[in-house]
């Protein structure tokens, strides 16, 4: 299972929210690449970066900081936030993003997602965000009323390959990921699902690969140390 360390932009920095909410932004690291170099130094492979401002204007906002990333940590990067047109798919994988993200697209706009896996394959992702079991779009502010295992099962159909799965309401709570959801969405649906959202300690991680994802985003757990970014990825990448 890889090991996802979460660096979230809004207005240049790098913070955290709890369960969405902007106005909740707490700023837990000086500078973004300096934090992807130390989670490289720990051993991870991959960052996952969201610019929070382009998700809620939908457009790029802190490109200039994800490109950085991409071009000079030597961490794979996936990205999400504001990719709204094949204008922003290209513009960031021609840059060196590894894999990027549709979220609110994926359900506002998937005649698109299905034109980029067709193009890109495998550097398309989906993101479904969900409350309740109900996917959220426009950076989780409104409802869209889709079932999250329908939405998930729609983006098989278009051959989106990988989905990252949020519980909106752990996110950012070190409450425990959604076991139950994540579990259901993985046997529902062939694609790669990464977790996402309430990932607190080692034990959590130790659940979540029992479940056999593909995947687990990590954030708060590591700035706060309840999580060691170095043992997670130690446990994660060992094969039984």
């Amino acid at each position: 299972m890889l090991i996802f360390p979460a660096i979230d932009i809004k207005d240049g920095k790098c913070v955290r929210l709890y369960q969405g909410d902007m106005n909740t932004a707490e700023t837990v690291a000086a500078d973004a690449f300096e934090t992807a170099l130390a989670f490289k130094k720990a051993g991870a492979l991959w960052v996952h970066m969201v610019d929070l401002n382009g998700a809620v204007s939908g457009k790029r906002v802190n490109s200039d900081i994800f490109l950085k990333v991409a071009a000079d940590s030597g961490l794979k990067l996936q990205l999400g936030g504001g990719i709204r047109t094949m204008a922003d798919v290209e513009f960031y994988l021609e840059r060196g993003v590894d894999r990027i993200i549709f979220g609110s697209a994926a359900i506002t706009n998937p005649a698109l997602v299905k034109e980029s896996v067709k193009l890109f394959g495998e550097k398309i992702a989906v993101g479904i965000d969900a409350k309740d079991g109900k996917a959220a779009t426009e950076g989780w502010v409104k409802d869209s009323g889709l079932n999250y295992i329908d939405l998930a099962k729609k983006m098989e159909g278009l051959g989106v390959g990988c989905i990252i799965y949020t519980d909106i309401g752990r996110d950012g709570m070190l409450k425990g990921p959604n076991l139950e959801q994540l579990d259901k969405i993985n046997r529902s649906v062939s694609c790669d699902i990464i977790a996402s959202g309430g990932v607190t300690d080692l034990d959590d991680i130790k659940q979540l690969k029992e479940l056999g994802l593909y995947g687990a985003i990590c954030g708060r757990s590591i700035y706060s140390g309840s999580l060691k970014l170095e043992e997670a990825v130690a446990f994660a990448q060992v094969t039984e």
